[in-house]
């Protein structure tokens, strides 16, 4: 039987899991030197609001996530954009695109997409 949305019974904890990325991220931004600060840098300058708001950046980013298969990077745009306000509509949107762009495995990505959102969405 397929899990209906907000059944969670056979899927990952993505909370559990967003906790250990942001681990792993801090440690290698404490001890990644340069190249790592530049990053830190590049995520500020282009996090805020412009012609693009903050939200449809975040969107943007999920996308990309998606579409090249980053499970981390999903987990960290997905939680942005919970903070954020943004629709479950609007995520389906941005997956929509990102299998347009990404093929097959974009609607595997995408599938984990909504249920990390689903879930962050939940205990928000």
């Amino acid at each position: 039987m397929d899990p209906s949305p907000g059944d969670h019974s056979v899927s990952i904890d993505w909370l559990a899991l967003e906790k250990e990325y942001v681990a792993r991220s801090r440690l290698l931004h404490r001890d990644g030197g340069a190249a790592c600060a530049a990053f830190r840098e590049l995520v500020r300058a282009t996090g805020s609001d412009g012609a693009l708001t903050h939200r449809h950046k975040e969107l943007i980013a999920l996308g990309i996530a998606i579409a090249t298969r980053c499970e981390g990077c999903i987990v960290f745009h997905t939680r942005a954009l919970v903070r954020l306000g943004a629709s479950r509509e609007e995520i389906l949107e941005t997956i929509g695109v990102a299998i347009e762009m990404g093929g097959g495995p974009a609607s595997v990505y995408g599938a984990v997409a909504l249920e990390c959102f689903d879930q962050m969405k939940a205990a928000s």
